[in-house]
């Protein structure tokens, strides 16, 4: 019946086949063909939406187009084409029109499957607001660096993310180091303690609660 410029060729058998079955494709590359390597105009030839391929199509645009009746004097001319809509051809990765597929398998590695290269950018759509979709990231700005005293090798953006990288022998003397903090402000205290109530003794303020 025709061809595709991906190079596949479409069949029909309406003789020794039932219908649903009459219809059927040979990829033009078997090994990277995909169900979405079929373009939008064979496929609804193939699954029965309409008998006329895409050859025939204009055929049938100037048959159809003498029956639409005008809702607005234009001075466009209806020649067929111009009544079901302008189109811009349209040329994808491997002859793909759904680009969900063109996504790489692994960090810097592509996709060998349909010939993504390392390093391409993924073609499948992402929502705004997720954190796949580069208008919705964010730069990262780092609050400080673990070894900045030693040129730097470890920045971090939050505590959180600081308490991830240190060492288990860095928690351990950053506990340690919390620890002397707290004892020395608890002596600090006691010492102010035993001040105020020398102070009140001196004073002969009476009896001094603790004491």
């Amino acid at each position: 019946m025709g061809s595709d410029a991906a190079g596949n060729r479409y069949y029909e058998n309406r003789v020794d086949y039932p219908f649903g079955q009459h219809r059927w494709v040979e990829p033009g590359d078997i090994h990277n063909f995909d169900s979405a390597s079929i373009p939008p105009e064979w496929h609804g030839w193939m699954t029965s939406m309409n008998d006329a391929p895409p050859h025939m199509e204009q055929e049938f645009f100037e048959s159809r187009g003498q029956d639409i009746i005008p809702i607005e004097k234009s001075n466009v001319p209806a020649d067929g084409e111009s009544v079901v809509g302008h189109q811009e051809p349209v040329m994808n990765f491997h002859h793909l029109h759904n680009q969900t597929t063109v996504r790489s398998r692994g960090w810097g590695i592509g996709n060998p499957i349909v010939g993504l290269p390392p390093g391409a950018k993924d073609a499948y759509y992402t929502q705004p607001g997720s954190p796949y979709n580069e208008g919705s990231i964010r730069p990262r700005v780092n609050i400080g660096d673990l070894d900045e005293t030693k040129g730097g090798g470890r920045p971090y953006k939050s505590e959180k993310w600081a308490d991830r990288l240190r060492t288990k022998e860095e928690k351990q003397a950053l506990e340690m180091e919390k620890t002397k903090i707290v004892q020395g402000a608890i002596e600090r205290e006691r010492a102010m303690a035993a001040k105020r109530k020398a102070a009140m003794a001196a004073r002969g303020s009476g009896t001094v609660v603790g004491a």
